[in-house]
């Protein structure tokens, strides 16, 4: 009784709880301060090479020298992960299963000073470091020493990619290297991994865990270096994927140096995150989840909930106790155990959030900033700061900030808060805070971003695959979906392209009208009526915009017809159409979309003989080949329609008590630009997966042998598919190609032409980072299961929502 009427509880202040640094400036003191490259499981120091101090962030003084690899030691490493590629993937599952086992084994015994090298190197709370980071690196190991032993059996059609080059940021050092690291050895690839130029104490304490755990030489490879480094292991000719974890504008710049050489890769980039808070919420619980979304790791987080959307009912009071809170949080070391906002990363970064926070108060924001006082020194601190009063086009919420900064907008109802949620360019992540399950599961379903968490936020697993929307990015890190980046058919060869700067710089996809070809003297077709094949665009024939037509000839140089020469505008329409068709589609039920497929079976086969007559006078092709690939595309529609129903998605095995729930969404509006050879088959292998799976699609048919496909839209026409899902658009195709690659509202972009077009989509891709699926100048065989459908379709056709659901009351 006395102590509660007492004035102790108020004025009561928390004392420093340090942690021992001894063990890791021991560590550190045993390689004399001075670190070189891992390569080959061997620590080297390169002749002529500069050294770069790395820095405390707590207070700006040198823990040790690093060395700056260059091209000549990414060189070096490459060949070392190339020849022990040779080994390690054939290496079996189990025996690779032992070696990350034994890393995970390694790295618990060293928890402790894993946790507080993260945190001396980085800047982040001792507490975050020890209790989230270092567990869960851990937990990656395990996980994927679960796959390795799997693999056989359960990946059966899969081989490893090769070499890979990682890339990783400084916001999480040690988490983005196992999150990198354990599925690509896991699945038999060989790694070369460079971390970021202020965090690097980590990475090189792992390379002797590698050590410890008796890896062989060359499996993993760490290089610290510069951007210039980061450069020299994307381009190198012997990497055969790249993936990058880092900023959206280094991530364009990857696609683009990628552009057609064969590498497969994968981008986990910026966000801007959305924390929906809803009246029905427990607003205390989402008071607390503002602090675990943005002021976790000081907000440099990619998936940091940095947009707070209130309802305005609830805004007085969600701003009142969200300013105590914030006021209560405790800045200071890093090494404190008492701490809850560490020290931003480096000057640079300080200045960068500085800056969007003075351009907000400047332009008439309200600016509302923690009271807690900042530690004195020469480190590198930021308080905790809410930005209200602010425009859902203001330049601190379109753009990441990446501190410890929140702004904070109001909603009325529902419908406004998902299109606040998804005003954005970026689709990383999102949290969504009510009472009401109904209510919330049904915002997460509509919220375009790769990861939604249900009354919780920055929750992690090895067993859930992340990865964003839009451009933050494609690919997935965990879960079973992340192991297919590190994979690839084992029906594929190994194909690496590469242009000079003439070629690239030559004109592709130049817009030139088609001569004019009028039929020969003696060819009058008598008595019939003359056929018009018009563009297929939101469910109507149309007419081409340039009202130019293309004259079709068969192989012998007769005329077998004519079509639309489809310009810009053409494709402008057709994805208005698409665009307009995709959230009606998206809703259908996967019963009915499987109907629809069939009946389009049904209908074709119908009008076999018809089809197979077509396709033989335009290819040259024996009429029995020709009803060969009128049989082989109505098994291709009864597949797809199979699958409609069967790849929804599934309940992922995380920790938390409820559920992890991963959906298999549609991509969106997915362009297709169709190969020549199999005219008809080509065009139904591509069209019915991506229709299947609920996107809607602008489609250029074969430009020699167009007529199968135009034919299609009266089977369409009479077989209930909605208006505005599949749009046909006849033409030159690298020319109409290269407008549907500038067009933003294209999410996907799949093409079946040359080698030297694969590369300008892939370069044009960055524009909006769609995803791209191209074929780099190599024929598949249509008429092959094994190529012509299957699970590749299904990945390109899909992108992966985890939904986090806690339990419990």
């Amino acid at each position: 009784m006395a102590l509660r009427n007492s004035s102790l509880l108020e004025t009561l202040v928390y004392g420093p709880a340090p942690e021992s640094d001894s063990t890791a400036r021991a560590w550190i003191d045993q390689h004399e301060r001075r670190f070189g490259l891992f390569i080959n499981n061997q620590w080297v120091h390169p002749e002529g090479r500069e050294y770069t101090d790395t820095c405390s962030p707590a207070d700006n003084t040198s823990l040790a020298a690093i060395c700056e690899g260059t091209a000549e030691d990414a060189d070096v490493a490459v060949q070392a992960a190339r020849t022990a590629f040779t080994s390690w993937s054939k290496t079996s599952g189990h025996e690779r299963a032992k070696f990350l086992y034994a890393i995970a084994r390694q790295m618990q015994k060293h928890q402790r000073l894993l946790a507080v090298v993260e945190s001396m190197d980085n800047g982040k709370p001792i507490r975050e470091s020890r209790d989230a980071d270092t567990p869960l690196c851990v937990r990656h190991f395990y996980y994927h020493a679960g796959w390795a032993q799997l693999m056989d059996s359960e990946l059966p059609q899969y081989r490893p990619v090769g070499v890979i080059s990682q890339v990783i940021p400084w916001n999480f050092p040690l988490l983005m290297l196992a999150w990198k690291i354990a599925p690509a050895i896991a699945m038999g690839n060989t790694v070369v991994l460079k971390p970021a130029p202020s965090t690097r104490l980590s990475a090189l304490l792992f390379a002797e865990i590698v050590l410890a755990a008796g890896l062989p030489p060359g499996v993993v490879n760490i290089l610290p270096g510069g951007n210039d480094l980061g450069f020299a292991l994307v381009n190198h000719p012997d990497v055969d994927k790249v993936a990058f974890t880092g900023s959206t504008g280094v991530g364009r710049l990857l696609r683009q140096s990628t552009a057609g050489s064969g590498k497969k890769l994968s981008l986990e980039l910026g966000g801007k995150s959305p924390f929906v808070v809803f009246d029905s919420c427990d607003i205390d619980s989402a008071i607390e989840g503002v602090v675990d979304a943005i002021w976790y790791n000081q907000g440099q987080v990619c998936c940091a909930g940095s947009r707070c959307l209130v309802q305005e009912n609830i805004y007085d009071r969600f701003m009142h106790k969200l300013r105590r809170r914030m006021n209560n949080l405790r800045i200071g070391g890093p090494l404190d155990k008492c701490v809850d906002i560490g020290a931003i990363n480096s000057k640079r970064q300080l200045d960068t959030i500085a800056g969007y926070v003075e351009e907000a108060r400047a332009s008439g924001a309200e600016v509302i900033q923690s009271t807690a006082p900042l530690p004195e020194g020469d480190g590198f601190w930021f308080p905790p700061t809410v930005i209200a009063n602010v425009q859902p086009t203001s330049k601190c919420v379109v753009e990441e900030i990446f501190g410890p900064v929140l702004t904070v907008l109001t909603f009325r109802h529902p419908k406004e808060a998902i299109a606040l949620s998804n005003n954005t360019a970026y689709g990383l992540a999102s949290s969504v805070w009510t009472q009401d399950i109904s209510l919330a599961l049904d915002v997460a379903f509509q919220i375009r971003a790769g990861v939604v968490w249900v009354n919780c936020h920055n929750m992690f697993d090895a067993a859930a695959g992340f990865g964003g929307y839009k451009e933050s990015g494609y690919g997935r890190e965990s879960g079973k979906e992340g192991l297919k980046e590190y994979l690839e058919f084992k029906w594929k060869g190994v194909v690496r392209r590469s242009f000079t700067d003439e070629q690239k710089a030559a004109p592709w996809g130049a817009d030139t009208p088609p001569a004019i070809e009028l039929p020969s003297a003696g060819s009058a077709r008598g008595q019939s009526v003359d056929k018009t094949y018009k563009m297929y665009i939101g469910g109507k024939q149309s007419r081409p915009d340039g009202q130019y037509s293309r004259t079709i000839r068969s192989p012998s140089g007769a005329m077998v017809g004519e079509v639309g020469e489809g310009n810009r505008k053409d494709i402008r329409n057709a994805v208005e159409a698409a665009h307009k068709a995709a959230p009606g589609w998206g809703k259908r039920a996967a019963y009915n979309r499987s109907q629809i497929l069939f009946y389009i079976a049904e209908n074709l086969d119908a009008r076999f003989e018809e089809f197979a007559k077509r396709i033989a006078s335009m290819t040259g092709e024996s009429i029995e080949s020709a009803r060969n690939e009128v049989t082989l595309s109505i098994q291709r529609l009864f597949y797809w329609a199979a699958f409609s129903d069967k790849h929804g998605g599934s309940v992922q095995e995380t920790p938390l008590y409820g559920a992890t729930v991963a959906i298999h969404e549609p991509v969106g509006v997915v362009g297709i630009a169709c190969p020549d050879r199999f005219p008809l088959l080509g065009f139904v292998s591509l069209f019915a997966p991506a229709v299947v799976r609920a996107n809607t699609t602008v489609i250029i048919p074969s430009e020699k042998y167009p007529l199968s496909a135009v034919d299609l839209y009266q089977v369409f026409d009479t077989s209930d598919l909605p208006a505005g899902v599949v749009n046909i658009v006849t033409g030159t195709r690298d020319v109409l190609t290269k407008t549907l690659m500038s067009h933003m509202h294209v999410d996907a972009m799949w093409y079946f032409g040359s080698d030297i077009g694969s590369y300008h989509v892939q370069h044009a891709s960055a524009c909006n980072l769609k995803r791209t699926f191209v074929s780099y100048g190599v024929e598949r065989d249509w008429a092959s299961n094994e190529q012509g459908q299957g699970h590749e379709f299904l990945y390109e056709a899909t992108q992966v929502k985890n939904i986090w659901i806690p339990a419990g009351v």
